[in-house]
């Protein structure tokens, strides 16, 4: 039986998140001064040497540079949510302004879906077949908090409705395990980056 062991580390902070703006797929590049953190800093030492991959959009690809993760292969499967036309907004305005419509979409859980956007069940799916195609027993991908969340919802069984169960420390690697019997578990969360003088 297939099973993989695979490592998501969400990309660096960008202008948008830090306005708490929807980005979805939206290219926007992380910030300065996240950038120089990542720099400080390396995979642990067990995922340092395994293949890596990242999303399309740059915020994941310069996330990747910063931490010195080398050879990274740009996977499509690995790319935000699609947030459709709410990209740009703030969760906030739309509230106010769309209402009950709203939190009836948000109480769909794993099948809430953006006006022209994607729902997190559709995110689980385009990374279940990509893992269901991987050869690879072990890898990491630099992505984006919307697929960390949809694949951690699948491990952990949440349907994505309440509060979610684990903390997620978004500095930190998420690990998983995946088999086509099993489908997707919860490895080890929130596992530290760690100082890039203590890796050298």
């Amino acid at each position: 039986m297939k099973q993989l062991r695979f490592a998501l580390l969400r990309h660096g902070v960008t202008a948008w998140n830090t306005e708490k703006r929807i980005q979805g797929r939206t290219d926007i590049s992380i910030r300065p001064e996240t950038a120089d953190w990542y720099r400080q800093h390396r995979l642990p030492a067990k995922w340092a040497n395994v293949p890596w991959f990242s999303s399309p959009l740059s915020r994941t690809r310069e996330t990747a540079d910063a931490l010195g993760i080398r050879a990274v292969a740009t996977e499509p499967a690995f790319i935000e949510m699609d947030w459709g036309t709410w990209e740009g907004e703030k969760l906030s305005d739309l509230r106010a302004r769309m209402g009950e419509d709203l939190r009836d979409n948000e109480d769909r859980g794993l099948d809430f879906r953006p006006d022209e956007g994607e729902s997190p069940r559709e995110v689980l799916n385009r990374v279940a077949t990509f893992l269901k195609d991987c050869d690879l027993p072990e890898f990491g991908a630099v992505t984006h908090k919307g697929v960390i969340r949809a694949v951690y919802a699948a491990a952990r069984g949440w349907d994505m409705m309440g509060k979610i169960p684990d903390k997620l420390d978004w500095h930190c690697l998420q690990v998983f395990q995946y088999s086509e019997d099993v489908g997707f578990s919860v490895e080890a969360l929130n596992v530290p980056l760690v100082p890039a003088q203590e890796s050298a």
